[in-house]
């Protein structure tokens, strides 16, 4: 219940925000209902969180981690092919008239867009403490969202006014990277400090500074210049000035949980989600096997199309970690430890079988088999007899949701962007390509001190002397399907590598293109190398 009032206080006067970039929006504020107290300021940027939720756990989530190794979505008999978008994805295909090219440039600038509409609004009357408060948070979530879109995009226009006059020109990539610091430092002084339940899902100082620290990280690949003690001074600045704020949650699988919030000590950002007030979560609708639907009290039928690749599972063989357990693979069973069984024939269990009993029934335990052999390599198709719809490990990180909606099959896990846990591991990160470690509390925080505070909380063995690669696996089995892994690969320079059924290594798809429609709208966009 907490969590839906913080929901409906948000989005209580929400609308979605413009998205084309020269068509003026009258304010839905006049000076009759013009915020006046905190909630009522809270209230008018409800339009800025709702774009953000509403594709950020799918189309947005599809372009970070549909195109690494993390996770794919096969064709099953032509079934899940929708035009071969997810196949576009995975084998680093797309062109810019891909759809989710498309939206995740209009969600960037329509969030853009909305966050300057309402900073020149507020700024009309910044005096109170109040005002100073909202436009500073709005200035963060712009910056966030000039973050996705950098790192999406590469170079792109820069807009901090509205209405828009003209036709903006893009702006190279190191220019959007200083704009993002300018803003973020410029906001932090009158971000609040506070974390829970007040300021859930908005930004606050911390999230500031971690997403600085984020930016930092990857300044070398953006901006072609290293800022690996930077990155560190951010994590300290959320290390040291915010220890009594944030610590690691003891048990990892709650962070992602339905019932997930601000009860959670970890989270410093986050994306509110709810089955019935704030839709945009479908991780159980895309991932989950239908015959697991009476086990986890799943109150639609799922699609069975996402899944993970074989190489990326392999990375979860530690000893004890708890993390292994967001994967489903092998041979499936009930609560009750009967197995899971699927009332099917021979033929319907394997296409390919050829007796003449074909038709004979089978009773079929769910096996989900890492291995995804293709019947149809063009299409990615695995097939959608009960084999080919059992290929694939499924993930349950985003615990299947009992009161998600039956209709429209969203469920309430909030997302988490950044957290403490990816504030330590990028410090480690830093440390390991250079930068001095530091003190905290005074304990000096080496890569692998870092490292193990992970380690520990996932119960796995702790580390001697980690190297940047077995950094990396650690990122995956962390953060995994949390939006991070394209960032991360291109970063250590293995977004070109070969994985699932991916062979394509050209470096131009570390950037999206920019879409087609939007060139034809604004003939001052500049199209991305290589396409």
């Amino acid at each position: 219940m907490k969590k839906i009032s913080i929901i409906a206080a948000i989005l209580s006067v929400a609308v979605v925000g413009c998205t084309k970039l020269g068509v003026n929006v009258e304010s839905e504020l006049t000076p009759d209902n013009f915020p006046n107290n905190p909630d009522s300021y809270i209230a008018a940027t409800g339009p800025v969180y709702t774009q953000l939720r509403s594709i950020y756990a799918v189309d947005y989530w599809r372009m970070q981690e549909l195109s690494t190794d993390e996770a794919i979505i096969p064709a099953r008999d032509g079934n899940y092919d929708d035009g071969g978008q997810y196949r576009f994805l995975h084998m680093h295909t797309w062109g810019p008239d891909h759809p989710n090219v498309k939206s995740n440039w209009e969600w960037g600038f329509g969030g853009i867009n909305t966050c300057n509409r309402l900073i020149s609004l507020f700024e009309a009357n910044a005096s109170n403490a109040t005002a100073k408060t909202t436009i500073a948070e709005m200035r963060a979530m712009r910056a966030l969202y000039y973050y996705f879109m950098m790192d999406l995009y590469g170079n792109i226009p820069i807009i901090s006014s509205f209405p828009v006059v003209g036709q903006p020109a893009t702006a190279p990539r190191a220019e959007v990277f200083a704009f993002i610091e300018k803003e973020l430092k410029e906001a932090i002084p009158n971000l609040s400090a506070s974390a829970g339940q007040i300021t859930y899902g908005r930004p606050t100082k911390w999230m500031a500074f971690a997403l600085l620290e984020k930016l930092y990280l990857n300044a070398q690949y953006y901006t072609g210049s290293a800022k690996f003690t930077e990155t560190v001074a951010m994590a300290d600045s959320v290390l040291t000035r915010a220890r009594t704020i944030y610590s690691l949650d003891a048990d990892y699988m709650t962070l992602f949980a339905p019932e997930n919030g601000p009860q959670i000590k970890e989270t410093i950002f986050a994306v509110p989600y709810d089955p019935n007030v704030a839709e945009g979560n479908h991780f159980t609708r895309f991932g989950l096997h239908t015959a697991v639907q009476n086990k986890y009290a799943i109150p639609f039928r799922p699609s069975i199309a996402l899944s993970t690749i074989k190489d990326f599972y392999a990375k979860f063989t530690l000893t004890n970690d708890v993390r292994n357990t967001q994967w489903l693979a092998g041979k499936q069973f009930e609560n009750n430890g009967s197995p899971i069984i699927i009332k099917s024939t021979k033929k319907g269990v394997d296409a390919s079988y050829t007796g003449a009993d074909g038709s004979a029934a089978v009773d079929y335990q769910l096996d989900f088999t890492p291995e995804m052999t293709l019947v149809k390599p063009a299409t990615m198709d695995v097939g959608n007899d009960e084999l080919g719809k059992a290929k694939g490990v499924r993930s349950i990180k985003f615990y299947p949701d009992k009161n998600s909606n039956p209709s429209t099959r969203y469920q309430g896990n909030d997302m988490p962007v950044l957290r403490l846990a990816d504030v330590m591991m990028m410090k480690a990160e830093a440390i390991l390509r250079g930068a001095a470690p530091t003190a905290v509390n005074g304990e000096l925080q080496t890569a692998d001190v870092l490292v193990n505070k992970i380690r520990a909380r996932a119960k796995a063995p702790l580390v001697s002397g980690v190297t940047l690669d077995q950094l990396l696996d650690e990122r995956g089995r962390e953060f995994a399907w949390e939006g991070w892994r394209r960032n991360d690969l291109i970063r250590f320079g293995k977004f070109e590598s070969a994985w699932g059924f991916k062979t394509n290594a050209e470096t131009n798809k570390r950037i999206y293109p920019v879409p087609t429609s939007e060139r034809a709208l604004n003939p001052s966009l500049v199209q991305n190398p290589g396409y």
